[in-house]
């Protein structure tokens, strides 16, 4: 049997039942990294330390000593999250030496779980970009297609589990990082509700910086949605600084059975319209859900997407400033003064963003915040909402074209290149949970998949619809 075919949970059984080792488990999978370089997913191995680990988790089962719900289960980890004695370079050349004295937090946790890290999976530089590839290490093409980009900035975690290098990994999303690498490469990613799962450690803050992104999260990728539940189950709680004093319990699923939710669904949109087989998937998943006697509202819209993707935009781009050098800001500071104040153009958005004053992110928080009480009386009478993860299928890699050339095509239209995300940026500037679910293929054999969003803290209500929607594909 070829072990790496398991998921991570039938592994577990496996080694509770004794059927296997870690030590079989881990070795498997570094064999499969091994033998499969053309994925470039896996850019950092720590095998003897794997095997170690490894060894000690059946030393532990064997002597029937209390584990942790990961005991002898191999990962991987995304490059841009620390760990101790372990290379960790985001990516980013000036990084390439950076060898952690700790763990991040969300790692940590892995590691008291019992998880045996295997090595860290490939990333853009910095995580600036959605498709991956980097001066360090090279290009991660997408597993279906070579051609085809893996998505980004989470695309090494993505192929890793497409490729079953790794049952599970852990990655970072903000502007889609996690989701769209899931999407593209046909495995489940979740995007945890934001500040349930401890971010310190994440790169390319600097390292040693103590905070983040106020929109990015921590996630797991995995290749069934009991998976991303047992990840979310280790990784969420509150940060260590916070953990003498608070708990966190997520609620249960809303409801049990599919019949029993209320689903509104967002098939399309003028402002980031879809392709046609990405259409066909939503129409035919939206009478699979009548089919089964499960409400529908098609109609009702939570907010404008025109505006939510603005107000995004803004926020990223500021937070974005905090690891600008000096010198950088200064130069982006002067240009923004230069520009005219009529000019409120595409163009202007991001050098006023990057050197907003503090009242005018003030401002864009104050209307973050209605948003997110829209969003909250939307889910008062919906449980899930079911969005397109992205206008198509995994695009052309772009790599060695320039930023500002770069497009997509959608249905024989070109089209702005950073609208990959759009679809995805709805949940992340609300701080929703928010998931990808592969649910078919294009005629090409491309992946599909859905996005489910759910209220906020209902992490477990979005991994139980994907359950639901998944169960016999």
């Amino acid at each position: 049997m070829d072990l790496t075919r398991l998921s991570a949970r039938e592994q577990l059984r496996a080694l509770e039942r004794g059927e296997v080792s870690s030590r079989e488990l881990t070795t498997a999978h570094l064999e499969r990294i091994a033998r499969h370089p053309e994925h470039n997913a896996v850019v950092t191995v720590d095998g003897d330390r794997a095997l170690a680990a490894a060894d000690a988790s059946d030393q532990r089962r064997a002597s029937g000593q209390a584990g942790g719900a990961l005991l002898g289960l191999p990962v991987t980890i995304k490059d841009s999250l620390e760990t101790e004695g372990l290379r960790t370079t985001c990516g980013a050349q000036e990084l390439a030496g950076h060898v952690p004295e700790r763990d991040a937090d969300a790692v940590a946790r892995l590691r008291a779980a019992g998880a045996v890290v295997l090595g860290k999976t490939n990333t853009p530089p910095l995580c600036q970009d959605i498709q991956t590839s980097n001066p360090l290490f090279g290009g991660t093409p997408n597993p279906h297609d070579p051609q085809r980009t893996a998505g980004g900035s989470s695309g090494g975690p993505a192929v890793a589990v497409a490729s079953r290098l790794s049952p599970l990994d852990i990655g970072s999303d903000l502007a889609g990082s996690l989701r769209l690498p899931a999407h593209y490469c046909g495995v489940h990613g979740l995007r945890p509700s934001y500040g349930i799962v401890p971010t310190r450690g994440h790169l390319p803050r600097p390292p040693g910086w103590l905070s983040t992104s106020d929109m990015l999260t921590i996630g797991p990728l995995a290749r069934s949605a009991a998976d991303l539940e047992l990840a979310l189950s280790v990784l969420a709680g509150p940060a260590p600084d916070d953990s003498p004093a608070w708990r966190l319990e997520l609620p249960a699923p809303r409801h049990e059975r599919l019949p029993e939710h209320r689903i509104g669904i967002w098939a399309d949109d003028p402002y980031c319209a879809v392709d046609a087989e990405t259409g066909a998937l939503l129409e035919r998943l939206a009478k699979e859900l009548l089919d089964a006697g499960t409400y529908t509202d098609d109609t009702t819209r939570p907010v404008s997407m025109a505006d939510s993707d603005r107000l995004f935009q803004s926020l990223m781009f500021a937070g974005s400033s905090a690891s600008a050098t000096p010198e950088a800001f200064a130069a982006e500071v002067q240009l923004a003064d230069t520009l005219a104040p009529e000019d409120r153009s595409a163009r202007t958005l991001y050098p006023r963003a990057r050197t907003m004053r503090h009242r005018d992110w003030l401002l864009a928080n104050e209307e973050r915040q209605r948003l997110r009480k829209r969003w909250a009386a939307y889910f008062d009478d919906i449980d899930i909402l079911i969005t397109p993860a992205a206008p198509t299928a995994a695009v052309p890699d772009q790599t060695g074209v320039p930023v500002p050339e770069r497009h997509i095509t959608v249905d024989g239209e070109r089209r702005p290149y950073w609208q990959q995300t759009t679809w995805l940026n709805l949940a992340s500037l609300v701080h929703l949970p928010a998931a990808t679910v592969p649910l078919g293929h294009t005629a090409e054999g491309l992946p599909l998949s859905v996005q489910l969003i759910g209220p906020h803290l209902a992490d477990r209500t979005v991994l139980h619809m994907a359950s639901l929607l998944t169960e016999g594909r």
